[in-house]
């Protein structure tokens, strides 16, 4: 590995001669010159990997020297040595995009360190990471295998996407597929806990049940409400939590997270399940009962959320004051978004706005049908920049822009998450089978039982039965479900695809987030 190559412009460089040494004997190839415009003119020539600026020299000065090396090169780090400590001068150097900033006198340890925090940064940063995995590692097993509370996992399903972030910035393979495989095992115990407790959650009586889709709005949206205080209730479809952490970021230049909380998605893990049990406050099965003209299951014809906002003022009727001022938009298109960008400001008379957004999901399912997508996408950190640059650039972003100096709330939530599928099952059926590759429903289905979780009665789980004799079963850890028939063509088509309605931390974990504006 070659020396890191280092120019230090300085009008009083031979001062310095003890500080030049001192690099030098550290490694680093060293090149000085004692005004800007040399810089400039070597800059243009040759490779320099950091340069040290004074920022105080007759002729071209320390700023317009900065200036002039930036227009050649624009990533070049460069760090600015100054006496002058004023807030405008700080102010300036940052504004054009210096690496560090240094005061006269400079010890050789002072410089070392920047200098390292420059250029060894990543691999500083990766040996650290690597590391404080190994040390929390056992923690993580041992808090698997201790029996946890539904939210004890859900803290554990955090700490594991924390260190996946952070193994991001690592270089080490090996600890990345530990860390996979650690996660893989969390997701079988997951599966076995979700099995054992979930027909408890859903039963009415439960004094034990995590919050859930169809009391999140109770618990999490509608408490929050007050007059004068225009709350924004956002579900972003199919959002991961570690997407959250994607975007958060983002979201975090004009807002303060005030709480960051997950919650429980029922079964199954879909939109038409999931999405309008938040927003009628029910389970699937009470909301057949309560509107049966407005209640679609999988194989019927038509939209299966065309309802939301029925559901949703029912709720807020039934839970809240008839007097709450509700709007309620759905975002599935360029132009639907531009049109939220455009009448934003008139939401802010409404005590309530809840926005559906619907581009996750659109993503998800069109990497399945896109090659070029799968190539954008094709592993967890690939999903979370891609709907990172989506978030970035999209309307909804736009548009809160323009309402973060005003006195609103917001609460940010999601349906479901989705899972990188891998191991394909069998399961055989009648014509009546649903086609998920997550969960099915039908008469007679053929299985084995060690892939899937099964309700025989679908009311246990408080769903509705389609047919009689219909049973529910969802798929556990990477699971997806295929028929015999064409069975090789699909499970080569939707491998290493995401997809819901399964039993996985990432579908059923999901976040929910209260923010204010930052002023």
């Amino acid at each position: 590995m070659s020396a890191a190559k280092i120019l230090w412009v300085d009008d009083e460089i031979e001062s310095l001669h003890s500080l030049q040494i001192f690099l030098k004997q550290k490694g680093y190839d060293l090149t000085t010159f004692t005004n800007g415009y040399d810089a400039v003119e070597y800059v243009k020539d040759n490779i320099v990997d950091i340069v040290l600026l004074d920022e105080s020299m007759p002729g071209l000065s320390g700023l317009e020297t900065l200036e002039k090396i930036k227009n050649i090169n624009r990533s070049l780090p460069v760090v600015l040595i100054t006496k002058n400590e004023t807030e405008t001068l700080m102010d300036e150097a940052i504004g054009s995009q210096i690496s560090d900033y240094l005061l006269k006198p400079v010890n050789p340890n002072q410089v070392l360190l920047s200098i390292k925090k420059i250029l060894d940064n990543k691999r500083l940063v990766a040996e650290k990471t690597t590391t404080s995995y190994q040390q929390q590692f056992s923690q993580l097993f041992m808090a698997l295998n201790n029996n946890p509370t539904h939210s004890e996992w859900m803290d554990i399903y955090k700490k594991l996407i924390y260190w996946e972030l952070e193994m991001e910035k690592s270089n080490s393979p090996e600890m990345q597929e530990i860390l996979s495989s650690q996660k893989s095992e969390a997701n079988s115990e997951f599966f076995k806990f979700v099995s054992k407790n979930y027909t408890k959650w859903v039963n009415p009586k439960s004094t034990d049940a995590p919050i859930m889709s169809h009391n999140l709005m109770q618990l999490k949206v509608l408490p929050h409400i007050e007059k004068g205080v225009s709350t924004f209730f956002i579900l972003i479809d199919n959002l991961r939590y570690d997407q959250w952490k994607a975007i958060e970021p983002i979201f975090s230049e004009l807002f303060r997270v005030t709480e960051e909380e997950t919650f429980y998605s029922i079964l199954p893990t879909a939109t038409q399940y999931a999405r309008n049990a938040i927003f009628a406050g029910m389970l699937p099965l009470e909301i057949e009962k309560k509107f049966p003209g407005k209640w679609k299951n999988d194989e019927e014809e038509g939209g299966k959320n065309l309802y939301e906002e029925d559901f949703l003022r029912d709720q807020v009727k039934r839970l809240r004051r008839e007097d709450t001022k509700v709007s309620y938009h759905k975002i599935v298109n360029y132009n639907d978004g531009q049109h939220l960008v455009n009448n934003i400001h008139n939401l802010l008379q409404n005590d309530l706005n809840v926005i559906v957004y619907n581009f996750v999901d659109m993503l998800s399912h069109a990497r399945t049908e896109m090659e070029v997508l799968k190539e954008l996408a094709n592993d967890e950190a690939s999903y979370r920049s891609v709907t990172r640059s989506w978030f970035e650039h999209s309307a909804l972003n736009q548009a809160l822009k323009k309402i973060a100096d005003k006195k609103i709330r917001i609460v940010l939530a999601t349906d479901h998450g989705t899972m990188r599928v891998k191991t394909a099952c069998k399961v055989v059926g009648d014509r009546q089978t649903t086609s998920n590759l997550r969960y099915k429903h039908g008469r007679n289905l053929d299985y084995d039982n060690r892939d899937v979780l099964a309700f025989k009665d679908p009311k246990e789980a408080g769903l509705p039965s389609p047919a009689l004799n219909s049973s529910f079963i969802f798929a556990k850890e990477d699971r997806f479900l295929c028929y015999p028939n064409n069975y090789n063509h699909f499970v080569n088509y939707y491998k290493n695809t995401f997809q819901h309605g399964g039993i996985s931390m990432e579908e059923v974990i999901v976040p929910v987030i209260k923010m204010e504006p930052r002023n």
